[in-house]
């Protein structure tokens, strides 16, 4: 775990103190976060991390998703090590992908399945019973196609099924009433398919979206209003929102002109984005995952993602660093004015 320094300590001496001040001041509003590479070790080359909770535990998965290399869902709790990853597999699947926790004392997980004919079904896991889940919109034939990926504290979860037309479809599902919504982008969107990434426990929802020129947004329902997102730093204005916390933090990914996804936060109660890459990331294509993808977000702003290094994919955590007191700054100030008082008599 290697924290990222915005200002080295030796420049506190260095800089007249005014100005090392405001400086420190202008920066204390900028989160900078601790990584740590977290790859479950029956299989370190592939691992993506989905989603995290309050407690601190992690959802997610390893495995490339083939015959001989499957998919196989597990949950991650702290203190972080190979000893405190529980596997979490539907039973009898060919493959899982737990994707989605909530804060619960006993927490909801959610994610996907995919049995030998290559299906795909929704599951909810509640104490140690899992129950499989698809829209009733989803048509019969094959292959089936229905995926959670996230849940509140309600046990409100929020996923994607094919329609008739073969374009993916957003719905919210209530796991003790056994309902599925239909999520409906306005028609101004211009939206082709719809996903639905996290709900948080207010019931506010975010997602992404295809339009017509085959261009991903991003998109949130506030409070039953929907508006659409689009990185700034995204060139090729390729956004995905991938999940979001109860105090209005949400997570995702954008494209960059080098055709990288970089991962990013977006704060809907300031209105400020910020990019955010694990530090070991690459923009070399390993799996066909290129830089970063933050996936989850939990109430105290650790994130949870994947990047490729070149070589593998690794999930990883990221945790805010503290930020300096207003006691600290002004200590900060006071040593740099004396240290430059002495400096200036020592010239004298």
């Amino acid at each position: 775990m290697k924290p990222l320094q915005v200002f080295p300590r030796r420049l506190a001496v260095a800089v007249v103190a005014p100005s090392l001040f405001c400086c420190l001041a202008m920066s204390a509003g900028a989160t900078t976060y601790s990584f740590q590479t977290l790859d479950n070790q029956t299989d370190p080359t592939f691992n993506q991390l989905l989603g995290i909770n309050n407690s601190g535990t992690i959802a997610g998965y390893y495995g490339v998703g083939t015959a001989t290399n499957p998919n196989k869902g597990y949950t991650l709790a702290p203190p972080y090590g190979q000893a405190n990853y529980t596997s979490e597999n539907f039973p009898s699947s060919a493959q899982t992908q737990v994707v989605g926790i909530n804060s619960n004392a006993s927490p909801t997980t959610v994610g996907f399945w995919v049995d030998n004919a290559g299906n795909n079904f929704g599951f909810v896991k509640q104490g140690t019973n899992f129950t499989s889940v698809s829209d009733p919109n989803t048509p019969a034939g094959g292959p089936l196609f229905n995926q959670l990926m996230g849940v509140n504290a309600e046990n409100v979860a929020v996923g994607v099924y094919t329609g008739t037309s073969g374009n993916l479809q957003a719905y919210t599902y209530n796991v003790a009433k056994n309902k599925f919504t239909a999520i409906t982008l306005p028609p101004s969107f211009g939206a082709i398919e719809t996903t639905a990434t996290g709900i948080n426990n207010a019931g506010d929802i975010s997602g992404f979206y295809v339009d017509g020129a085959d261009v991903t947004h991003g998109f949130l329902d506030i409070g039953g209003t929907f508006s659409r997102f689009d990185d700034p730093n995204g060139i090729f204005v390729n956004t995905s929102f991938l999940g979001l916390n109860n105090k209005g933090e949400v997570v995702g990914s954008y494209v960059d002109a080098n055709l990288v996804t970089e991962g990013l936060t977006y704060n809907y109660l300031t209105n400020t984005w910020a990019t955010v890459n694990d530090p070991l990331s690459s923009g070399i294509i390993a799996q066909g995952v290129s830089g970063t993808t933050v996936n989850g977000v939990n109430d105290l702003g650790q994130l949870v993602g994947f990047y490729s290094d070149g070589t593998n994919v690794n999930g990883f955590l990221a945790t805010p660093v503290p930020e300096p007191t207003a006691a600290g700054l002004i200590g900060l100030g006071l040593l740099a004015c004396v240290s430059m008082r002495k400096w200036r008599r020592g010239r004298a």
